[in-house]
């Protein structure tokens, strides 16, 4: 099954600017990793590009009804200090995916590196917004070239 998945990660902040090329490139990396024998997609449903790659995969699932959209959460509690509309996004999503689980039932500090930990170990692909070298999102790209996953950094095509 591992080689049927791909993770996505990347960082919580995405320029207003960007979401159209990241979400259009999102698509067409998808879209070639379907037609190359991937069907789990799994997603840890951090605001940003965590969201827009979420819902790529339900876009491209209209086309490719056997997809899977797979949220891995770090907490139940992720959401409890965001804005109003990011929750909205994230129950729509939530909904809508085809499984999701969470690493923890609370928040502590570790939960959110296990759930990106959890993601690439179950991965064979990672696509990635990898913009800023010192982040969260650096750890987990370095951590799934180290364990041999194909790492697509979108942030690379769209400059």
């Amino acid at each position: 099954m591992r080689e049927k998945t791909c993770c996505f990660t990347g960082h919580r902040r995405v320029p207003l600017e960007d979401c159209k090329k990241i979400k259009k490139s999102l698509i067409r990396n998808i879209e070639k990793l379907i037609l190359n024998g991937v069907i789990f997609f799994g997603c840890g449903g951090a605001r940003g590009f965590d969201m827009l790659a979420a819902e790529s995969v339900l876009l491209l699932r209209e086309k490719y009804p056997y997809i899977r959209l797979i949220m891995v959460y770090p907490c139940e509690n992720q959401t409890a200090y965001w804005k109003r509309s990011d929750i909205e996004r994230y129950n729509i999503i939530k909904k809508s995916a085809d499984k999701y689980v969470y690493v923890s039932d609370y928040y502590y500090e570790g939960c959110m590196q296990k759930r990106n930990r959890h993601l690439i170990d179950c991965s064979s692909h990672c696509v990635c917004y990898l913009k800023y070298d010192k982040s969260g999102t650096s750890y987990t790209v370095n951590y799934a070239k180290k364990s041999g996953l194909n790492v697509i950094n979108i942030a690379d095509e769209i400059l």
